[in-house]
């Protein structure tokens, strides 16, 4: 038995099922965006630890940062006694990503643990307790934040969950345009949510309307910059706040620091991890001070939140990101991997949507080129034989069904394209047998 069956093998003795697995793929040491398994084997990394490697693995100043903060410093709980890397990260992210006239914030572990303290601020902000969230959308795996994800399979036996919130269709164009021109499904859609303030929560009630302007888990939806703009201006003038969950969107991975650059538009509150820390647990919530500073003291904090390792971690990333200038990484990639997967599409009858913001891009896998018809177990062959192959990528979707590139933004030329003649080559093994 190789020592990778071995692992997986020992893995599955020792971990509980509820634990989710990509694939069986094993991995020991990971640099830039190549990773090696348990038994020597080199892949390319198109999964990027979902999202969280726009710097690659291994970034040196990123490690040489950890290192020397962790001969000084490895924790004293922010709350008990104030420490540098946290305050200096925190301006960091303020001077990068203002949000209004003065920016506050605060750090986490996770970026579950932003969205529930995001949450919290916009709920004592506001003195309202309702709170919007949209299909297809995934906000974390604690209590709040599986109530605030919209799939089912990440939720089964865990209720009942968090009260006060509600649920409403994310405006997917590709599966829900029923004939219109782009303008007039928009324009439809917006109607549908002012509808349902009257109809189904009341808007006075209304704290936040949470979503991602590119749905992660949900496989990389991109929502219309009208509707965005549009669902703005209605929260703008009902008093709602407008909570953008940048998590997985976030430094870079659009060709943007954020996301919602892309929109014209600056919201209220943002969530943020992943990327932010090269692989170290460090999220953040940032926000309107007006807003941040409604919250009551002793409200929001935590053990280990902005832990000074990470904090560290998260300045070098940061200081990294800009020296090689990651959006413009971020950006190059992007059109390699929409112009490949556009190309394939024509190849391939069963890429129903090749659809993505930056280098935020993926394809859905339909039968009989039907939105309604979700390949999930061609996608799951796709990925197997893939790894098989030598390149990891990881599946989204409702149903599984959709390819998406997490790349490390750091890829070289030579590397992304071997990895899309990868995934293209097996594709068409099983959609085209000889």
């Amino acid at each position: 038995m190789k020592k990778s069956e071995q692992l997986v093998a020992r893995r599955n003795a020792i971990v509980p099922e509820g634990m989710g697995m990509f694939s069986p793929a094993t991995i020991v040491a990971g640099k830039g965006a190549h990773i090696i398994d348990a038994d020597g084997k080199q892949y390319i990394d198109f999964a990027g630890g979902i999202g969280v490697l726009n710097a690659g693995h291994c970034p040196r100043p990123v490690v040489d940062a950890i290192v020397k903060q962790s001969k000084q410093l490895l924790h004293a709980c922010f709350p008990v006694a104030i420490y540098e890397p946290y305050v200096e990260l925190c301006e960091k992210l303020a001077a990068l990503l203002p949000h209004g006239k003065k920016t506050k914030v605060m750090l986490t572990s996770t970026g579950a643990e932003a969205v529930e303290n995001a949450i919290k601020i916009a709920r004592q902000a506001t003195g309202r307790q309702g709170i919007i969230a949209f299909t297809g959308g995934f906000h974390g795996r604690t209590l709040l934040g599986m109530t605030l994800t919209s799939k089912t399979g990440y939720k089964i036996g865990c209720g009942p969950f968090a009260p006060e919130v509600y649920r409403f269709p994310f405006p997917d164009y590709y599966k829900r345009n029923d004939g219109l021109k782009m303008d007039a499904f928009v324009k439809r859609e917006l109607e549908s949510f002012e509808q349902y303030l009257h109809n189904m929560v009341d808007a006075s009630n209304v704290a936040a309307v949470i979503l991602e302007l590119v749905q992660g888990e949900g496989g990389f939806v991109v929502a219309p910059p009208a509707y965005v703009q549009g669902l703005a201006s209605i929260c703008r003038s009902k008093g709602i706040l407008l909570i953008f969950d940048e998590v997985q969107t976030g430094f870079g991975r659009t060709g943007k620091w954020a996301a919602y650059e892309h929109y014209g538009i600056t919201p209220d509150l943002s969530t943020w991890a992943k990327s932010m820390g090269s692989g170290m647990p460090i999220g953040a919530v940032i926000g309107n001070a007006e807003v941040m500073d409604k919250t009551t003291k002793g409200t929001l904090g935590g053990t280990y939140p902005g832990n000074p390792v990470a904090c560290a971690a998260s300045i070098a990333t940061l200081d990294y990101m800009q020296k090689i200038d990651i959006n413009k990484k971020g950006e190059a990639v992007g059109k390699v991997v929409m112009t490949f997967f556009r190309k394939l599409q024509k190849e391939c009858g069963a890429i129903g949507n090749v659809r993505g913001l930056g280098a935020m891009v993926a394809f859905e896998l339909v039968k009989n080129q039907d939105p309604d018809q979700p390949d999930g177990d061609l996608c799951k062959k796709l990925i197997n034989a893939c790894a098989a192959s030598g390149l990891l990528i990881i599946s989204a979707g409702t149903y599984g069904n959709v390819v998406r590139v997490l790349s490390p933004l750091v890829i070289s030329r030579t590397d992304l394209n071997t990895g899309l003649e990868i995934i293209r080559t097996e594709l068409l093994k099983l959609t085209q047998p000889s």
